[in-house]
């Protein structure tokens, strides 16, 4: 090869090259899928706490408020009740056996995959909507309390200014979680792909 190569000529030779096909070992996708597993129950165990923390706060906010806001915290403690079950219904799942074949190492991982997919889906309704609902009462409900004690309602600015950026980060860590799901998603789609020994 002359070295007087003109950088045209080098750019074109570079992206010629072959490439060799992108392959992940039994073992590597079976960790792929106990990673996935494990996140699954992380978040799966996160949902529970957040449920809990929406009927701590509506069983406080039952205790002190007036009529209507009463009947908002009961609502969000049936809602947040349900949603466990909906959340939790069909999520737990088996780890494959350890000489589990490669086709079945792949659908473990796609089903891992598929679980979170759900479990993305099901969150916003049924975990994230109660929360938001029983932390909104409460701010409703120390807005009375400020106004009965002749206080401003800005007051609660701060506690309503960090619930407004607990919001917009639940949103980009859902995003984020999504286009890590898509990518693993496309990942088994280019094994699948890939020509069998």
């Amino acid at each position: 090869m002359p070295d007087n190569l003109p950088a045209d000529d080098l750019k074109t030779l570079w992206q010629n090259q072959p490439t060799e096909p992108l392959t992940m070992t039994l073992e590597q996708i079976r960790q792929k899928a106990r990673e996935l597993h494990a996140k699954t129950r992380r978040e799966l165990f996160a949902n529970t706490m957040a449920a809990l923390i929406a009927v701590a706060f509506s069983v406080y906010g039952i205790l002190h408020a007036n009529d209507l806001l009463l009947l908002v915290f009961a609502l969000a403690i049936a809602w947040a009740v349900a949603g466990q079950y909906f959340i939790h219904r069909g999520m737990w799942s088996a780890m494959p056996p350890g000489n589990a074949a490669l086709c079945t190492g792949l659908q473990f991982y796609r089903g891992e995959i598929e679980r979170r997919r759900y479990l993305f889906r099901r969150v916003l309704q049924w975990s994230f909507g109660p929360m938001v609902l029983s932390i909104f009462a409460w701010i409703v409900m120390i807005i009375g309390f400020a106004k009965n004690l002749g206080r401003s309602a800005a007051a609660v600015i701060p506690f309503t200014t960090a619930f407004a950026v607990w919001i917009v980060g639940f949103f980009v860590q859902r995003s984020r979680g999504q286009r890590a799901l898509q990518g693993e998603m496309d990942r088994i789609k280019d094994i699948d792909r890939e020509p069998r020994p």
